[in-house]
């Protein structure tokens, strides 16, 4: 009975920006407990090699390739997965980008590009899936935040601000569908070694901040963000809701 309370085996899941880094490592530990992925990106060269990769592991995937800041595109990717597919259970918001400058430096389409990708993107998603899921009276939908969705560092104001925003959409959208059947959860990861995060990774100054800053010492591996995801996607969460669960080696439980 408790091994049920994770198993993902027939169920569908979407992981937006996941031809790369965290989001591909969760698709991943999704595909391994059972679920059915469906990659996203938008570029669709990316997408096949991440699919040919968990291939090459043994796990199969599908792709669908839409831009997350377009409403309609969400909506129409959403009912051409399901026509050709099946329900979409399960919803995982990753796609997000950053531009790291001073905040007097961010130029309005700057600060337009970081918003409409890590919340607008996230809404538009979100949106066109619960109109499914609500529907169906179940749903399972994880938003990515940060642990910036409560801490701040100099250069991060466009990205701070969307992903504070991620934080509150989840509440709010939580106390719209949860009577629907919907949990909509965050998991705000710390500093992780990706692609995107290289060059602070290669960053000697910055490493030994991190690692004096984070109680665990060290920056996270992305395989360390899966348990979080398959229990947030899993029978083993369906009275968890509206929270944030914070993956951060201890970073935001100390001063």
């Amino acid at each position: 009975m408790t091994a049920g309370l994770f198993d993902l085996t027939g169920r569908r899941a979407l992981l937006t920006g996941s031809s790369q880094g965290i989001g591909l490592a969760l698709a991943r530990g999704l595909a391994e407990a059972g679920a059915q992925v469906v990659l996203n990106g938008r570029d669709p060269a990316k997408l096949e090699a991440a699919r040919a990769g968990l291939a090459a592991s043994g796990l199969a995937a599908e792709v669908a390739a839409f831009d997350v800041t377009e409403a309609a595109a969400a909506e129409a990717a959403l009912a051409e997965i399901e026509a050709r597919l099946g329900p979409v259970d399960i919803l995982v918001n990753n796609a997000g980008i950053t531009r790291r400058m001073p905040a007097l430096d961010v130029l309005p389409a700057v600060w337009h590009e970081i918003l409409r990708t890590n919340l607008d993107g996230v809404f538009f998603v979100a949106q066109a899936a619960a109109r499914r899921m609500t529907a169906r009276g179940r749903g399972k939908i994880i938003n990515i935040a940060s642990v910036q969705s409560d801490l701040a560092r100099p250069g991060t104001a466009p990205y701070a601000t969307s992903k504070g925003g991620v934080r509150m959409l989840t509440r709010a959208l939580c106390a719209e569908w949860a009577a629907r059947g919907v949990q909509v959860n965050a998991i705000a990861p710390g500093y992780f070694a990706t692609e995107l995060t290289r060059p602070l990774v290669e960053d000697a100054e910055f490493t030994a901040w991190l690692a004096r800053r984070t109680p665990a010492g060290r920056w996270g591996r992305v395989e360390e963000l899966v348990g979080a995801c398959v229990f947030l996607a899993a029978p083993a969460s369906d009275f968890v809701n509206g929270q944030m669960l914070y993956v951060d080696g201890g970073m935001t439980a100390v001063v």
